[in-house]
């Protein structure tokens, strides 16, 4: 499970002004996927719903909606991909047949314009009455999303997900080296903000990275999920002010190695070499706590190691 691809994978961690009008937002992302193409970048990765828009943010809901224009744009794209001979990770909506609301999801598109994969976000936010969150939206989906490019095997995993650990650590059993997590923590008016920082409470915002939960939360989910399961992970988000972080990318030991400008657009460029030498604390140990078993070592049979109570 450690071992590694054998060339080396350019990333493009892409952000900008996500909105609710799907040919604007189709023209963000031909032009990062260009520009990402003149940088030696193997992968456009983009941030969740980067194409739709993000219902209950960009957009109000889905009601009249137009799919059909969705995929046009989503066409063109995949043909642009084909032209550049560059692989692109498309955050976007996924239409479902009936009234069923749609995936929030990821389209896997690769270097030959073939839509080669789908990840479809599985832990959507919402309570269980369905009616709130992204569960007011979306239908949440039910696979993980593995490929592989240049040698380096990788997976897809969307916002919300982050609060669920277990998904990295399925994906690590898989032997996925490299991370694209899409995220949307941006468009977020004045009053909102303001709540989402008293959440928080000003007494401290000078102890954190920040002053909302996403913004404190988000990046140490990632460097932490990067550490404990030794991958890299690329953070793409939507630019839209007011955003709550800026696109970033995270190595296996937990390293911020590059951040994009917060409510500003941009890709960033970033380097995955499996041959590169990082720190690992957990490498003679997590495959053992991978199968459930939970220590280092060897244990022992000894009465004052099984005896909890006594000094």
């Amino acid at each position: 499970m450690e071992g590694g691809g054998r060339l080396k994978l350019v990333v493009a961690t892409c952000q900008f002004p996500v909105s609710a009008c799907v040919r604007t937002n189709t023209r963000y992302v031909v032009r990062q996927m260009r520009l990402a193409k003149q940088r030696g970048a193997h992968v456009a990765h983009f941030c969740e719903a980067c194409l739709s828009g993000y219902a209950g943010t960009d957009r109000e809901s889905f009601a009249d909606f137009d799919w059909d224009l969705l995929k046009v744009c989503s066409r063109e794209i995949m043909a642009l991909a084909r032209q550049l001979r560059i692989w692109v990770l498309l955050g976007s909506g996924h239409q479902l047949s009936g009234r069923r609301k749609p995936h929030n999801c990821i389209y896997i598109i690769d270097d030959h314009g073939d839509l080669v994969g789908r990840y479809d976000k599985r832990f959507c936010g919402g309570d269980r009455s369905g009616r709130t969150g992204d569960l007011a939206h979306y239908t949440p989906g039910d696979h993980f999303s593995t490929f592989t490019v240049r040698g380096i095997r990788c997976g897809v995993l969307i916002c919300h997900d982050y609060r669920y650990p277990e998904l990295y650590r399925e994906y690590k059993k898989q032997g996925v080296q490299l991370m694209f997590h899409s995220y949307h923590a941006a468009n977020i008016p004045p009053k909102r903000l303001e709540t989402m920082r008293k959440q928080v409470g000003s007494e401290f915002h000078g102890l954190n990275n920040g002053t909302t939960l996403p913004e404190i939360t988000m990046p140490a989910s990632m460097q932490a999920a990067a550490a404990s399961s030794h991958v890299w992970i690329s953070c793409s988000n939507s630019s839209a002010r007011e955003s709550c972080w800026p696109a970033f990318f995270v190595r296996p030991d937990g390293v911020i190695t590059g951040r994009l400008s917060r409510n500003t657009a941009g890709v960033l460029i970033s380097t995955v070499d499996p041959r590169q030498r990082l720190y690992d604390s957990t490498l003679a140990w997590r495959e053992r706590a991978m199968r459930g078993e939970f220590h280092s070592g060897r244990l022992v049979r000894d009465r004052r190691s099984q005896n909890h109570k006594e000094l």
